[in-house]
Protein backbone atom coordinates (compact mmCIF):
# COMPACT_ATOMS: atom_id res chain seq x y z
CA UNK A 1 0.00 0.00 0.00
CA UNK A 2 1.05 3.59 -0.53
CA UNK A 3 2.70 5.22 2.47
CA UNK A 4 1.34 8.71 3.28
CA UNK A 5 3.92 11.43 2.68
CA UNK A 6 4.06 12.48 6.35
CA UNK A 7 4.63 8.88 7.45
CA UNK A 8 7.32 8.35 4.79
CA UNK A 9 9.09 11.46 6.05
CA UNK A 10 8.99 10.17 9.63
CA UNK A 11 10.32 6.76 8.62
CA UNK A 12 13.21 8.39 6.76
CA UNK A 13 13.99 10.71 9.67
CA UNK A 14 13.74 7.95 12.30
CA UNK A 15 15.80 5.23 10.60
CA UNK A 16 12.74 3.24 9.57
CA UNK A 17 11.12 3.27 13.03
CA UNK A 18 7.65 4.69 13.75
CA UNK A 19 5.17 4.54 16.60
CA UNK A 20 1.48 3.73 16.25
CA UNK A 21 0.47 7.18 17.45
CA UNK A 22 2.79 8.80 14.91
CA UNK A 23 1.41 6.61 12.11
CA UNK A 24 -2.18 7.51 12.96
CA UNK A 25 -1.32 11.22 13.09
CA UNK A 26 0.45 10.91 9.71
CA UNK A 27 -2.58 9.54 7.84
CA UNK A 28 -2.79 5.82 8.62
CA UNK A 29 -5.76 4.06 10.19
CA UNK A 30 -5.76 0.89 12.29
CA UNK A 31 -6.69 -1.41 9.36
CA UNK A 32 -3.79 0.04 7.32
CA UNK A 33 -1.30 -0.56 10.15
CA UNK A 34 -2.58 -4.12 10.65
CA UNK A 35 -2.26 -4.80 6.92
CA UNK A 36 1.39 -3.68 6.90
CA UNK A 37 2.12 -5.84 9.93
CA UNK A 38 0.37 -8.86 8.42
CA UNK A 39 2.48 -8.48 5.28
CA UNK A 40 5.61 -8.16 7.48
CA UNK A 41 6.34 -4.78 5.93
CA UNK A 42 6.24 -3.41 9.46
CA UNK A 43 7.52 -5.50 12.36
CA UNK A 44 6.83 -4.81 16.03
CA UNK A 45 9.87 -3.79 18.07
CA UNK A 46 8.05 -2.81 21.25
CA UNK A 47 4.30 -2.57 21.88
CA UNK A 48 3.08 0.21 19.59
CA UNK A 49 6.47 0.71 17.87
CA UNK A 50 7.37 -0.71 14.46
CA UNK A 51 10.34 -0.96 12.09
CA UNK A 52 9.98 -1.23 8.32
CA UNK A 53 12.08 -4.39 7.76
CA UNK A 54 12.48 -7.92 9.14
CA UNK A 55 16.24 -7.99 9.66
CA UNK A 56 18.38 -7.27 12.74
CA UNK A 57 18.03 -3.79 14.22
CA UNK A 58 20.88 -1.31 14.11
CA UNK A 59 21.83 0.47 17.33
CA UNK A 60 20.22 3.64 15.98
CA UNK A 61 16.94 1.82 15.34
CA UNK A 62 16.99 0.34 18.85
CA UNK A 63 17.56 3.84 20.20
CA UNK A 64 14.61 5.28 18.24
CA UNK A 65 12.37 2.39 19.31
CA UNK A 66 13.25 2.89 22.99
CA UNK A 67 12.52 6.62 22.90
CA UNK A 68 9.23 6.18 21.01
CA UNK A 69 8.04 3.32 23.23
CA UNK A 70 7.58 5.60 26.26
CA UNK A 71 7.50 9.07 24.64
CA UNK A 72 8.12 11.72 25.84
CA UNK A 73 11.58 10.35 26.56
CA UNK A 74 15.19 10.87 25.50
CA UNK A 75 18.34 8.79 25.33
CA UNK A 76 20.24 9.10 28.60
CA UNK A 77 23.56 8.21 30.18
CA UNK A 78 25.81 5.93 28.14
CA UNK A 79 23.25 5.70 25.31
CA UNK A 80 23.18 9.49 25.05
CA UNK A 81 26.99 9.59 24.84
CA UNK A 82 26.92 6.86 22.17
CA UNK A 83 24.44 8.98 20.18
CA UNK A 84 26.60 12.10 20.57
CA UNK A 85 29.90 10.43 19.66
CA UNK A 86 28.64 7.99 17.04
CA UNK A 87 29.84 4.47 16.22
CA UNK A 88 33.45 3.52 16.81
CA UNK A 89 33.90 5.72 19.88
CA UNK A 90 34.10 2.73 22.24
CA UNK A 91 30.63 2.84 23.79
CA UNK A 92 28.94 -0.52 24.34
CA UNK A 93 26.18 -1.15 21.79
CA UNK A 94 24.94 -4.61 22.77
CA UNK A 95 23.48 -3.70 26.17
CA UNK A 96 20.13 -2.12 27.05
CA UNK A 97 19.21 1.30 25.69
CA UNK A 98 19.20 3.89 28.47
CA UNK A 99 16.52 6.59 28.43
CA UNK A 100 15.43 9.40 30.71
CA UNK A 101 11.83 10.49 31.34
CA UNK A 102 10.25 13.34 33.37
CA UNK A 103 10.30 12.75 37.12
CA UNK A 104 6.50 12.94 37.40
CA UNK A 105 5.98 10.01 35.00
CA UNK A 106 5.71 6.43 36.22
CA UNK A 107 6.65 4.33 33.20
CA UNK A 108 7.29 0.64 32.68
CA UNK A 109 9.96 0.42 29.97
CA UNK A 110 9.86 -2.51 27.55
CA UNK A 111 12.41 -5.31 27.51
CA UNK A 112 15.89 -4.06 26.62
CA UNK A 113 15.25 -0.50 27.80
CA UNK A 114 16.29 1.06 31.12
CA UNK A 115 14.44 4.23 32.16
CA UNK A 116 15.55 6.81 34.72
CA UNK A 117 13.22 9.52 35.98
CA UNK A 118 14.88 12.93 36.19
CA UNK A 119 13.98 16.43 37.31
CA UNK A 120 14.06 19.33 34.82
CA UNK A 121 13.67 16.83 31.99
CA UNK A 122 13.06 19.35 29.20
CA UNK A 123 16.02 21.52 30.29
CA UNK A 124 18.31 18.51 30.22
CA UNK A 125 17.36 17.31 26.74
CA UNK A 126 18.86 18.75 23.57
CA UNK A 127 16.07 20.38 21.61
CA UNK A 128 17.29 19.65 18.07
CA UNK A 129 19.38 16.48 17.82
CA UNK A 130 17.61 13.26 16.85
CA UNK A 131 16.89 10.85 18.42
CA UNK A 132 16.13 13.09 21.43
CA UNK A 133 19.00 12.83 23.88
CA UNK A 134 20.30 14.14 27.16
CA UNK A 135 22.65 17.09 26.73
CA UNK A 136 26.24 15.97 26.27
CA UNK A 137 27.66 17.48 29.46
CA UNK A 138 24.75 16.30 31.62
CA UNK A 139 25.05 12.77 30.21
CA UNK A 140 28.80 12.77 30.84
CA UNK A 141 28.32 13.75 34.49
CA UNK A 142 25.65 11.03 34.84
CA UNK A 143 28.00 8.35 33.50
CA UNK A 144 31.04 9.57 35.44
CA UNK A 145 29.09 9.77 38.70
CA UNK A 146 27.96 6.15 38.51
CA UNK A 147 31.19 4.73 37.04
CA UNK A 148 32.51 1.56 38.67
CA UNK A 149 35.90 3.13 39.41
CA UNK A 150 37.58 6.51 39.64
CA UNK A 151 39.71 5.70 36.59
CA UNK A 152 36.58 5.01 34.54
CA UNK A 153 35.04 8.29 35.71
CA UNK A 154 38.17 10.24 34.75
CA UNK A 155 38.23 8.53 31.37
CA UNK A 156 34.69 9.71 30.59
CA UNK A 157 35.18 13.43 31.25
CA UNK A 158 38.83 13.66 30.17
CA UNK A 159 38.14 11.76 26.97
CA UNK A 160 35.38 14.15 25.93
CA UNK A 161 37.58 17.18 26.57
CA UNK A 162 40.59 15.63 24.85
CA UNK A 163 38.38 14.79 21.86
CA UNK A 164 37.25 18.43 21.68
CA UNK A 165 33.63 17.39 22.27
CA UNK A 166 33.22 19.81 25.16
CA UNK A 167 35.24 21.75 27.73
CA UNK A 168 36.03 21.29 31.39
CA UNK A 169 34.17 24.55 32.12
CA UNK A 170 30.96 23.26 30.50
CA UNK A 171 31.20 19.98 32.37
CA UNK A 172 31.76 21.85 35.64
CA UNK A 173 28.70 24.01 34.95
CA UNK A 174 26.58 20.89 34.29
CA UNK A 175 27.85 19.36 37.54
CA UNK A 176 27.00 22.53 39.49
CA UNK A 177 23.45 22.60 38.10
CA UNK A 178 22.72 19.13 39.47
CA UNK A 179 23.19 19.91 43.15
CA UNK A 180 24.13 16.83 45.17
CA UNK A 181 25.72 14.20 42.95
CA UNK A 182 27.55 10.98 43.70
CA UNK A 183 31.29 11.73 43.52
CA UNK A 184 30.30 15.39 43.07
CA UNK A 185 33.08 17.04 45.07
CA UNK A 186 35.69 14.66 43.68
CA UNK A 187 34.46 15.21 40.11
CA UNK A 188 34.70 18.97 40.60
CA UNK A 189 38.36 18.52 41.52
CA UNK A 190 38.96 16.27 38.51
CA UNK A 191 37.44 18.90 36.22
CA UNK A 192 39.74 21.53 37.74
CA UNK A 193 42.67 19.28 36.84
CA UNK A 194 41.34 18.71 33.32
CA UNK A 195 40.99 22.48 32.91
CA UNK A 196 44.69 22.77 33.83
CA UNK A 197 45.57 20.37 31.02
CA UNK A 198 45.44 16.88 32.57
CA UNK A 199 43.51 15.58 29.57
CA UNK A 200 43.67 11.83 30.08
CA UNK A 201 43.51 9.20 32.80
CA UNK A 202 47.29 8.88 32.66
CA UNK A 203 47.92 12.64 32.86
CA UNK A 204 45.53 12.96 35.79
CA UNK A 205 47.26 10.04 37.51
CA UNK A 206 50.69 11.62 37.02
CA UNK A 207 49.46 14.97 38.36
CA UNK A 208 48.01 13.46 41.54
CA UNK A 209 50.05 10.33 42.27
CA UNK A 210 53.49 11.51 41.15
CA UNK A 211 53.71 15.30 41.05
CA UNK A 212 51.38 16.58 43.78
CA UNK A 213 51.72 13.63 46.15
CA UNK A 214 55.50 13.99 46.28
CA UNK A 215 55.90 17.77 46.26
CA UNK A 216 57.40 18.06 42.78
CA UNK A 217 57.33 21.50 41.18
CA UNK A 218 54.21 22.42 39.24
CA UNK A 219 54.61 21.63 35.56
CA UNK A 220 53.12 23.19 32.44
CA UNK A 221 50.59 20.89 30.74
CA UNK A 222 49.70 20.48 27.10
CA UNK A 223 52.10 23.26 26.12
CA UNK A 224 52.03 23.98 22.40
CA UNK A 225 55.50 24.06 20.85
CA UNK A 226 56.63 24.75 17.28
CA UNK A 227 59.04 22.12 15.92
CA UNK A 228 60.34 20.95 12.56
CA UNK A 229 57.43 18.46 12.72
CA UNK A 230 54.94 21.32 13.06
CA UNK A 231 53.03 22.34 16.19
CA UNK A 232 53.06 19.66 18.88
CA UNK A 233 51.77 19.44 22.44
CA UNK A 234 54.06 18.49 25.32
CA UNK A 235 52.17 16.50 27.96
CA UNK A 236 54.19 17.72 30.97
CA UNK A 237 56.95 20.32 30.78
CA UNK A 238 59.39 21.43 33.48
CA UNK A 239 62.26 23.86 32.87
CA UNK A 240 64.59 21.43 31.10
CA UNK A 241 62.63 18.21 31.34
CA UNK A 242 59.70 16.98 29.25
CA UNK A 243 57.57 14.08 30.46
CA UNK A 244 55.56 12.36 27.74
CA UNK A 245 52.72 10.17 29.01
CA UNK A 246 52.06 7.24 26.72
CA UNK A 247 48.59 5.81 27.38
CA UNK A 248 48.60 3.32 24.52
CA UNK A 249 48.70 -0.31 25.56
CA UNK A 250 48.35 -3.01 22.94
CA UNK A 251 47.41 -1.05 19.82
CA UNK A 252 50.75 0.68 19.18
CA UNK A 253 51.98 0.65 15.61
CA UNK A 254 55.40 1.05 14.03
CA UNK A 255 54.30 4.40 12.61
CA UNK A 256 53.13 5.66 16.01
CA UNK A 257 56.34 4.48 17.64
CA UNK A 258 58.37 6.18 14.90
CA UNK A 259 56.47 9.42 15.44
CA UNK A 260 57.20 9.25 19.19
CA UNK A 261 60.90 8.83 18.55
CA UNK A 262 60.86 11.86 16.26
CA UNK A 263 59.17 13.87 19.00
CA UNK A 264 61.84 12.77 21.49
CA UNK A 265 64.57 13.84 19.05
CA UNK A 266 62.92 17.26 18.75
CA UNK A 267 63.01 17.64 22.53
CA UNK A 268 66.71 16.73 22.54
CA UNK A 269 67.39 19.32 19.83
CA UNK A 270 65.85 21.97 22.09
CA UNK A 271 68.38 21.11 24.82
CA UNK A 272 65.84 19.40 27.06
CA UNK A 273 65.62 15.81 28.26
CA UNK A 274 62.55 13.76 27.33
CA UNK A 275 61.32 10.79 29.36
CA UNK A 276 58.34 8.64 28.45
CA UNK A 277 56.09 7.07 31.13
CA UNK A 278 53.10 4.76 31.01
CA UNK A 279 50.60 3.18 33.40
CA UNK A 280 53.06 1.06 35.38
CA UNK A 281 55.30 4.01 36.27
CA UNK A 282 52.34 6.23 37.18
CA UNK A 283 49.92 3.91 38.99
CA UNK A 284 51.93 0.88 40.11
CA UNK A 285 55.27 2.53 40.96
CA UNK A 286 54.36 6.19 41.48
CA UNK A 287 56.70 6.69 44.46
CA UNK A 288 59.73 5.29 42.63
CA UNK A 289 58.82 7.32 39.56
CA UNK A 290 58.53 10.49 41.64
CA UNK A 291 61.99 9.85 43.09
CA UNK A 292 63.52 9.45 39.66
CA UNK A 293 61.79 12.55 38.25
CA UNK A 294 62.91 14.49 41.33
CA UNK A 295 66.51 13.38 40.75
CA UNK A 296 66.36 14.54 37.13
CA UNK A 297 64.92 17.89 38.19
CA UNK A 298 67.61 18.36 40.89
CA UNK A 299 70.27 17.66 38.25
CA UNK A 300 68.72 20.53 36.28
CA UNK A 301 68.68 23.03 39.10
CA UNK A 302 65.57 22.31 41.17
CA UNK A 303 66.27 22.89 44.87
CA UNK A 304 64.06 19.94 45.90
CA UNK A 305 63.57 17.80 47.80
CA UNK A 306 60.70 15.47 46.92
CA UNK A 307 58.51 14.58 49.90
CA UNK A 308 56.96 11.30 50.99
CA UNK A 309 53.28 10.85 50.19
CA UNK A 310 52.56 8.95 53.41
CA UNK A 311 53.88 6.48 55.97
CA UNK A 312 54.25 3.68 53.45
CA UNK A 313 55.77 5.80 50.69
CA UNK A 314 58.53 4.08 48.77
CA UNK A 315 60.22 7.26 47.59
CA UNK A 316 63.86 6.27 46.95
CA UNK A 317 66.79 8.27 48.25
CA UNK A 318 68.93 9.77 45.51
Amino acid sequence: MEIPTAAAHLLAQQDGVISRSQALAAGFDDPGIKRLRRRREWVSVHPGVYVNHTGPLTWQQRAWAAVLAVSPAALGGRSALRAWEGPGAGWEEAGPIEIIVPRERNVRPPLGVVATRVTRFYERVHGVRQPPRQRLEDAAITVAARASSDLEAIAVVAGLVQGRRTTAARLAAALAERGRTRRGRWLAGVLDDVAEGACSVLEHGYLNHVERAHGLPRAHRQRQVGTTLGMVYRDVSYADLVVELDGRLFHDTARQRDRDLDRDLEVALSGQLSVRLSYGQVFDRSCATAGRIAALLIQRGWAGPATRCGPGCQLPEW
